[in-house]
């Protein structure tokens, strides 16, 4: 993709506020890391913990095709999803509205339809996600400047 030279401007800017951000917060946290129960063991187990869910197989996929396309049908998400077999679409699908993530909306009518889309906790952690995938997508050569 080729974008005109000051978005690349105003997108690495953005980049940079989140990485800021991801600073102070950890020398926020780090204060606390020296505490007899909340070491820095303890933060690294919780922050994999935390990572949990959305770094399986198939997750952020998912999360990432209803965060960019929007709420998507059963078969919408399989066919953006290549390589991905119904029973576990259907099976992260699941976990992804237990886990609070999805919500699953059945919408009366002949025909029936089961829409997903993204929850408020699921469009914050695709918006922090955004900063980490635009970065990896410009070092990737995959953003452009438009020459």
């Amino acid at each position: 993709m080729e974008v005109p030279k000051e978005i690349i401007k105003s997108v690495n800017k953005l980049i940079e506020s989140t990485e800021n951000n991801g600073g102070e917060i950890r020398k926020h946290l780090s204060e606390f890391s020296n505490e007899e129960t909340f070491n820095i063991s303890w933060e690294v187990a919780a922050a994999v913990e935390s990572l949990n869910i959305v770094s399986s197989r198939w997750v952020i996929e998912i999360m990432t095709a209803i965060y960019i396309a929007g709420p998507q049908r059963f078969n919408q998400l399989k066919k953006l999803l290549d390589g991905i077999s119904s029973r576990t679409l259907s099976d992260k699908l699941r976990l992804l509205v237990d886990e609070g993530y999805l919500e699953r909306q059945v919408i009366d009518g002949p025909p029936l339809r089961t829409i997903y889309a993204a929850t408020e906790h699921g469009m914050k952690v695709g918006r922090m996600f955004g900063s980490l995938v635009a970065y990896l997508k410009i070092e990737l050569g995959m953003i452009k400047e438009k020459q």
